[in-house]
């Protein structure tokens, strides 16, 4: 939702700037920049274990910076595969899981949600990518693209809040674990009515 609203403009300031300078710096590459990203990503497993939620917040944030400069860079570039995409797909199910992780760690006491945050973000990856298989790909992306309710925006958003406001985690992982399930079913719901 908030990437269809502000990716365009995101983009226009804070990515092709900066690809068209990439270009110039032959050890960088679309798949680099995605790894760089999964390793920037896991970073929050240690980082809320030891309880620095601010670093873990710093370090998330650059992870989604650089997630979007690997594909825009890859448009860029003109080298959109289908590898780079399955790479970047898996690499970015490895940080939220790193992330939920990290929860975790932060209090293991939190045990159930996490594992509620992990099903119910399966169940949505699912619906994402089986919707994505059968549906016509009309984007710039290396597949159907069906926007939600609850995107990597979102989720990340409400990652920064569960570890900036721990006394609120249950309340912030109950409505994030019921949003990605609404996503998953509207997602469903709206492929139903177009086939």
């Amino acid at each position: 939702m908030i990437d269809n609203l502000f990716r365009p403009a995101f983009d226009k300031a804070f990515i092709v700037p900066v690809v068209a300078k990439l270009e110039r710096i032959a050890w960088v590459s679309p798949n680099r920049l995605t790894f760089a990203a999964l390793l920037t990503g896991m970073l929050t497993i240690p980082l809320l274990a030891m309880h620095w939620s601010w670093f873990a917040i710093f370090v998330l944030a650059a992870s989604g910076y650089l997630d979007n400069l690997d594909g825009g860079f890859a448009r860029y570039l003109e080298m959109s595969d289908p590898k780079g995409a399955v790479f970047d797909i898996i690499s970015d199910r490895i940080v939220e899981f790193s992330v939920i992780m990290g929860l975790y760690l932060y209090d293991p006491s939190r045990a159930f949600l996490c594992i509620m945050m992990l099903g119910s973000s399966l169940v949505c990856v699912t619906s994402f990518l089986i919707v994505g298989m059968f549906s016509e790909n009309r984007s710039d992306k290396s597949f159907h693209y069906s926007p939600g309710l609850m995107e990597r925006t979102e989720a990340f958003v409400a990652f920064g809040l569960m570890m900036l406001f721990p006394s609120y985690f249950h309340l912030l992982a109950w409505s994030f674990v019921t949003l990605v399930f609404v996503t998953a079913a509207i997602r469903v719901f709206q492929y139903e009515l177009n086939v």
